[in-house]
């Protein structure tokens, strides 16, 4: 008998019918004498209709109602769940992230886990429950209800598994696995049998929307080994675990492109110590989380000063906007202009600590596409590149042939 936790996303509890085959899955696990939690995310397209509700009214809307607003997409699911395990015979019940016992801190809409304790959910599991468990959400201390930001049933399937030390932990999404490439985009993308975390942590931190960043975080940090596979097949998925000695055989893991970015530029920044730090401060106060950061000489005459470009997720760009707008009069800058119509490219793989020569080979690719470059960022295993959104797909086709066929 082993402790599974199984954690399905958006699509694979997209409708009632797929809602069922989920409740069909998890039966035959019991079948098995197994025990199963399940992890569900809200069904696809209820956290963007709830967010446009919210926006119908106000476009900064309180983010403490906020959460609670988009915490009731879940728990929509896991009741529906439970029902659809009820009427297959078997007993299931279902359990807000605060039921579970998933304390966070008090970041609203971006709360990360403190601490979890899941006594009722092993209590449910010993009297023989399926226990379903709303994703996504839990709650602080003092009872306010938290999320844990876009993604976040991953985080919370991840640390459940870790704090129940289960046997298995599955992520069940709409593809069969991880793959070299988005396949919508790269008709040749193929399937990655398994991953290191840390080709994981780049690839979801550049755009690739199968796992959630943190969740990988998290995985890496307890060692919990997770298969990433369809719900709507029994193909074998990808498994993310530690690097191994072969993973290095392979200069390039994969290539995504984030369509999920704004610049921001600040021109005429005074070139003086404390300025940056004032705007960065300002901005990790509000929880936005800034990304690649350009700073140049500004050419003009007077006091020294420099122009500073950076890189926030496309949903918090009206925020960070609010924010600098008001440090204009204490920073001293002269103008500001914000940039949607940007991506971010990548090519990910731990073989690249081994490998000289794949920059200059990812920029001539791009030089012979016509694709300018903004911005770039490296690490040891990762090179991400600023580029125009338009030029995204193409990018992207032409650096998977070049690194991945």
């Amino acid at each position: 008998m082993a402790l599974i936790v199984q954690k399905y996303g958006g699509t694979s509890v997209g409708n009632t019918e797929r809602i069922k085959n989920v409740a069909r899955r998890v039966a035959k696990y019991r079948a098995q004498g197994d025990q199963v939690v399940v992890v569900v995310s809200a069904m696809s397209g209820v956290t963007d209709g709830l967010i446009k509700l919210a926006k119908d009214i106000t476009l900064l809307p309180s983010e403490r109602e906020m959460d609670m607003l988009l915490a009731t997409g879940e728990q929509q699911t896991i009741a529906l769940a439970a029902i659809a395990l009820h009427s297959l015979g078997l007993p299931a019940v279902s359990l807000t992230g605060a039921q579970a016992g998933i304390v966070t801190d008090g970041v609203h809409t971006k709360a990360k886990i403190q601490n979890i304790t899941p006594s009722e959910v092993h209590k449910l599991l010993d009297a023989g429950n399926v226990v379903i468990v709303a994703g996504f959400q839990g709650q602080t201390p003092e009872g306010a209800i938290t999320t844990l930001g876009r993604g976040g049933s991953d985080l919370t399937a991840i640390a459940l598994a870790a704090a129940l030390k289960a046997d298995l932990c599955q992520i069940y999404t709409d593809v069969d696995g991880v793959y070299t490439a988005d396949p919508r985009i790269v008709p040749a993308a193929r399937k990655i049998p398994e991953i290191a975390y840390d080709e994981m942590l780049e690839l979801a931190g550049s755009g690739a929307k199968v796992m959630q960043l943190r969740s990988v975080e998290f995985a890496k940090k307890f060692n919990v080994v997770f298969e990433v596979r369809s719900s709507l097949n029994d193909n074998p998925g990808t498994i993310v675990k530690e690097e191994t000695n072969s993973m290095e055989n392979v200069v390039v893991r994969g290539v995504s492109f984030d369509k999920n970015q704004a610049k921001i530029t600040l021109f005429g920044v005074p070139d003086q110590p404390g300025r940056a730090a004032r705007i960065f401060r300002a901005l990790s106060d509000a929880a936005i989380n800034v990304d690649m950061i350009v700073q140049n000489a500004s050419h003009g005459g007077g006091v020294p000063a420099t122009d500073l470009s950076f890189t926030v997720d496309k949903p918090d760009l009206a925020k960070a906007s609010h924010v600098i707008d008001g440090l204009k009069a204490t920073v001293g800058f002269k103008e500001t202009v914000a940039d949607e119509n940007i991506g971010k490219l990548s090519i990910v793989g731990v073989g690249m600590r081994s490998h000289s020569g794949v920059a200059a080979r990812m920029f001539d690719v791009l030089a012979h596409e016509g694709v300018n470059i903004g911005m770039i960022s490296t690490s040891e295993i990762k090179i991400s590149v600023i580029i125009e959104l338009s030029k995204g797909e193409q990018a992207m086709r032409a650096l998977h042939k070049a690194f991945l066929e």
